[in-house]
């Protein structure tokens, strides 16, 4: 596709800065991912509230921007080649602004697999355990007598907060001194499962103090403070 305006989803979405990011999302764990990175790197976007409560996100619209039905996913005008490109998956989109921009991944070919590698812990576990823990614990899968899907996927998630806390261990960001792509994409689960879950008591959330503190460290960037808060609900 050559221009903006020729991806169907603008039509429901209509850009008013065409020549910026447009960005298709919500502020949970994944959508803040891309809306923190995009606040770090200093990038023009435009963001649109994407309502999965109204099932937005499987209108036809969106279905052609992303066939998966999920949140987030971005158009860039100005993408490889000064081409449109559209993408999906939160951790691609992160890669992709990653390698975009130079920053918040590094340049030395070793440390930057480290850095992917991280990224894809959180795609792969945390992301999909915590998950589970906010459905049993917050949503319809807390009315459920039995209590052992629960009990595994709280287990999981301690095992997991075990995995970073000792990865923060004598580190103030997962690589060390420099702060990347593997806090981004993290940052936003292990606080969502604090505050929007309200499972810190049950995952002992307190026994995990560089993580906590690590935490801490993110929240106090302003960027992530204003990432978490893209898009606006309405």
């Amino acid at each position: 596709m050559g221009k903006l305006s020729d991806f169907p989803i603008t039509a429901q979405w209509p850009p008013i800065y065409p020549d910026r990011i447009q960005l298709y999302s919500l502020s949970t764990p994944n959508g803040v991912k891309v809306s923190i990175m995009l606040e770090e790197a200093g990038l023009a976007y435009e963001p649109h509230l994407v309502d999965i409560s109204k099932d937005e996100s499987h209108t036809p619209a969106f279905l052609s921007l992303n066939p998966n039905g999920k949140i987030p996913a971005i158009i860039d005008p100005d993408g490889p080649g000064g081409e449109p490109l559209a993408l999906f998956e939160s951790g691609a989109i992160l890669l992709y602004l990653a390698e975009k921009t130079g920053q918040f991944i590094p340049a030395d070919p070793a440390r930057r697999w480290e850095t992917i590698q991280w990224v894809f812990f959180q795609m792969a576990s945390i992301g999909p355990m915590f998950g589970q823990v906010g459905f049993f614990h917050k949503y319809a899968g807390k009315e459920y007598e039995d209590k052992r899907p629960l009990q595994r996927y709280v287990n999981e998630s301690k095992r997991l907060l075990g995995v970073l806390d000792a990865r923060l261990d004598g580190r103030r960001w997962i690589m060390g001194e420099d702060y990347t792509v593997a806090d981004i994409a993290t940052l936003g689960w292990v606080n969502n499962l604090l505050t929007f879950y309200n499972a810190g008591e049950l995952v002992a959330f307190d026994n995990f103090l560089h993580v906590s503190a690590w935490l801490d460290r993110g929240l106090a960037r302003p960027a992530v403070q204003r990432g978490l808060t893209i898009p606006a609900s309405t």
